[in-house]
């Protein structure tokens, strides 16, 4: 696709987990150069099990890895030069924690003035300020739980959609302060955080008190915008399908493609608000048709109807997505230990084309090496660096670094 809009752009990040490294992806995918700080032996986060175990491999493509032990002052002073060349820092560490290592904003205001440096919390500033926070804390906390399940039975959402959506705000954070330091000259400091993020989602509810008076129920209660708007059974129970219809012309597209008897063409039910008032009577007799049919069948329909529709998928169904394999939406990426995978890519187009895959997933201090040789290191002070053990580099097999130029050349 040509050159990336961040092409030139460098950013060290020293994050685990989703928040932070989120926020790294999207500038990485966007043509920027990545490092990830990695703790000696790599970032936690690649070992862990069961839900947690996709995390790595989803959120650091496009990045290289230095392993550095910031506990040592050689490493400290790795760490130091490094922030010193670049123009971004993305850091998710506990509140103060990089402070407390010199590695603070106020640490490099003369040293890089032009630094903007992004922290990733659990909060923004205030008294909750102090606190460690997860997605699914804020999710509890911040209404979204709440909104997800029934009524006494709060359910986080089914990804991390905090955590992400708390990467993407830091993101949008960074860009607007790179496009302020082209006019001023100076960095900045910028701050993403889950609670916040998880109030901003649910702000649409908190809009609906204020205007109606009436608070919003859960999702599983809620009193729809519109009358058809749901799942619904097809022929084959198992076989699910999410149907809408949010508009009047979309209403009688649907009622010509579908026949519900005397509703489709009673007057009454013209318009969105007399049709949602009429629940009762219209959802039944659309439940009987969609009954009726088979789900293949009646997406054609749908199709054809151009009213919103979606068959009921699981996460694991996207690899074999038909749209998905066509426009480049899922990237092939090779994990640690040779197999291969494919992941979504970023979800924009620039010019026609997704973001693509630069670098494979990082062996953890798979560029050590390489990485301070282009931050100034002299042959002599890497050789030091790696017998004081103040960093670590991991040889990467020669199968994997010949992927990686192939997909550098696709590129």
């Amino acid at each position: 696709m040509g050159k990336l809009p961040l092409a030139g752009i460098k950013v060290v990040e020293f994050s685990h987990m989703v928040m932070g490294p989120s926020t790294g992806t999207i500038l990485g995918d966007l043509g920027a150069d990545v490092v990830k700080v990695e703790p000696i032996g790599g970032d936690h986060t690649r070992r862990l099990l069961g839900s947690g175990s996709g995390y790595f491999p989803m959120f650091n493509r496009n990045k290289r890895s230095i392993c550095i032990d910031l506990k040592s002052p050689d490493g400290l002073a790795v760490a130091t030069r490094l922030i010193n060349g670049v123009d971004v820092l993305i850091e998710n560490f506990r509140p103060g924690a990089l402070e407390k290592l010199g590695l603070g904003p106020d640490a490099f205001k003369t040293s890089n003035p032009g630094l903007v440096y992004c922290s990733t919390r659990g909060f923004l500033t205030g008294p909750y300020g102090h606190r460690s926070a997860l997605d699914e804390v804020a999710q509890m906390m911040g209404g979204l739980a709440y909104m997800t399940g029934p009524s006494g039975r709060p359910l986080r959402a089914g990804a991390s959609v905090i955590d992400i959506a708390g990467g993407m705000f830091g993101a949008i954070g960074i860009l607007a302060a790179l496009l302020a330091r082209t006019h001023s000259g100076d960095g900045a400091m910028v701050q993403s955080s889950l609670f916040e993020t998880t109030a901003f989602m649910v702000g649409q509810h908190m809009a609906q008190m204020a205007v109606t008076g009436q608070a919003a129920r859960p999702m599983p209660e809620r009193i729809s915008a519109w009358a058809i708007y749901d799942v619904f059974e097809t022929a084959d129970p198992a076989e699910l399908l999410f149907v809408g219809v949010v508009s009047d012309s979309q209403w009688q597209s649907f009622v010509k493609a579908f026949d519900l008897g005397p509703i489709g063409s009673d007057p009454r039910f013209a318009t969105n608000n007399e049709r949602v008032l009429a629940r009762d009577i219209i959802v039944p007799a659309v439940r009987a048709v969609m009954a009726a049919h088979s789900r293949a069948a009646l997406l054609d329909r749908l199709e054809a109807a151009e009213v919103a529709f979606a068959p009921i998928a699981r996460p694991e169904d996207l690899f074999d997505d038909p749209h998905l394999n066509a426009n480049g939406a899922l990237l092939d990426l090779t994990l640690n230990d040779g197999r291969p995978i494919r992941l979504p890519a970023l979800p924009l187009e620039i010019n026609g084309a997704i973001p693509g895959v630069r670098r494979d997933l990082p062996h953890p201090g798979g560029d050590s090496e390489a990485v301070l040789r282009d931050f100034g290191f002299t042959d002599a002070e890497v050789t030091g660096l790696l017998r004081s053990h103040a960093i670590a580099s991991t040889a990467v097999a020669p199968a994997l670094q010949t992927r990686e130029a192939e997909h550098k050349r696709a590129s």
